[in-house]
């Protein structure tokens, strides 16, 4: 079986990566002839990842393939930062001569970028010669829903989940989404999260980073010491938060009352920081930030504020966020992950599609008003956290996944027909 994996921005690479990591230990045992009891079918799988470059420079996407210990792309596709129509055609019309050349077995795409309708689009409508076949498209992550349609990201999970043959499922609102909207029963699969595999698998990891240390949070008086003084962590990219100059100074009018009492470390997606220096808002630099830092100077954080730096590695961030206080952020991923680390959470935006991170989570959401946000804050301060695990967040989502394609792949070739059975144990 030929697999093509679709990688374009940030959040992707945490959810191939045990996908790739799943491929890898599935090959390995056929290859010692040693399979485990879920595994329907004794088949090599050829797995080629292709990488669009829609998040194209080094602090963007570069560190995420190496501290994912993903390997290099087999495909890149180097399209860069463009307008969403010209973004979407372009990673189109390069993705179609690489599907019509692979002519994989099955399409994966993941998350809600352009890149993940763009390809999915592409495999819907492609055909290998006369007999007219397709790739099998698989969505992983299907069935989330903000219900707001003035979102770029929710237009791409729309498309991309009605397009595609098997659904992955993260939580139980996609499920029930995906009913309400008429997808058969029979292609969607609650297989949990992959993003939270990547996090599990790197937990331990991610306390070897010398970030906390770097950004001068870690307590002066013994160098040595595990102690950490308080923090929070706010994380800003959405278009309708940034590029409004409204919008973003009350939000960070509803962090004042924080920054007060301890610092706010904020790595700031290049979007975002093109429009901090646009509206003139002023902010710390941290030791990643830019040109106002003096090479080996460690900030003074006593005195509170909001501190910039560049955006991350995976890694760094996932310790920043492990030890934080409390995080403010208008990402669905971060959502999820400060859910499974028991890091109380407010996040700024209207509504949300990760609905369990609110229902059984750590997660409020506050929308984009200074009170509102300063409401949730105090609350968030107050509450004390605990680790949820929704159904199948336990590590083994990858895993599911790649059993569900093996078996669906071999009974199509052994039939002819579109069975696709509940393997989700």
């Amino acid at each position: 079986m030929k697999i093509l994996t679709i990688v374009g921005a940030r959040p992707n690479f945490m959810k191939v990566a045990p996908i790739i990591a799943a491929i890898s230990a599935h090959n390995a045992r056929v290859a010692a002839g040693v399979l485990g009891q879920s595994e329907s079918s004794a088949e090599t799988i050829h797995h080629i990842l292709v990488h669009t470059g829609q998040h194209y420079d080094e602090l963007m996407s570069g560190s995420f393939f190496n501290d994912l210990k993903l390997p290099k792309p087999d495909v890149h596709l180097s399209v860069g930062s463009r307008s969403h129509a010209a973004q979407t055609a372009e990673i189109m019309g390069k993705f179609e001569k690489v599907a019509l050349a692979e002519k994989s077995d099955v399409v994966v795409v993941v998350g809600d970028v352009n890149s993940t309708m763009a390809c999915a689009l592409v495999a819907s409508k492609i055909s290998f010669g006369s007999s007219g076949a397709r790739p099998m498209i698989a969505h992983v992550e299907a069935g989330l829903r903000s219900f707001d349609r003035s979102m770029p990201e929710e237009i791409n999970r729309i498309v991309t989940d009605h397009v595609s043959d098997l659904l992955f499922v993260t939580e139980e609102s996609g499920v029930r989404n995906l009913l309400k909207e008429g997808v058969s029963a029979d292609r969607i699969h609650l297989v949990g999260n992959t993003m939270i595999d990547c996090l599990l698998a790197s937990r331990d990891n991610a306390e070897k980073s010398t970030i906390c240390e770097k950004l001068g949070l870690r307590t002066a008086q013994d160098k040595n010491s595990n102690s950490i003084r308080p923090y929070a962590v706010l994380t800003l990219h959405r278009p309708s938060n940034v590029d409004n100059r409204d919008v973003f100074l009350n939000i960070v009018g509803g962090l004042e009352e924080l920054a007060k009492d301890c610092p706010v470390i904020f790595p700031a997606h290049p979007r975002t920081r093109r429009r901090i220096q646009e509206f003139g808002f002023d902010f710390q630099a941290g030791p990643t930030g830019g040109e106002s830092n003096r090479d080996g100077e460690t900030p003074d954080n006593n005195g509170q504020g909001i501190t910039l730096t560049d955006p991350l590695g995976y890694l760094d961030f996932l310790c920043l966020m492990k030890h934080a206080a409390i995080v403010v952020t208008d990402s669905g991923g971060i959502q999820e992950e400060t859910s499974c680390l028991g890091i109380p959470c407010v996040t700024a935006r209207e509504n949300t599609e990760r609905l369990d991170t609110v229902e059984c989570g750590t997660n409020i959401l506050a929308g984009t008003k200074k009170e509102s946000i300063q409401k949730a804050i105090r609350l968030q301060r107050k509450r004390k956290c605990g680790g949820v695990t929704p159904t199948n967040w336990d590590g083994k989502a990858a895993r599911r996944i790649v059993n569900i394609l093996i078996h669906v792949h071999s009974t199509r070739n052994s039939s002819r027909e579109a069975l696709v059975p509940q393997l989700c144990d």
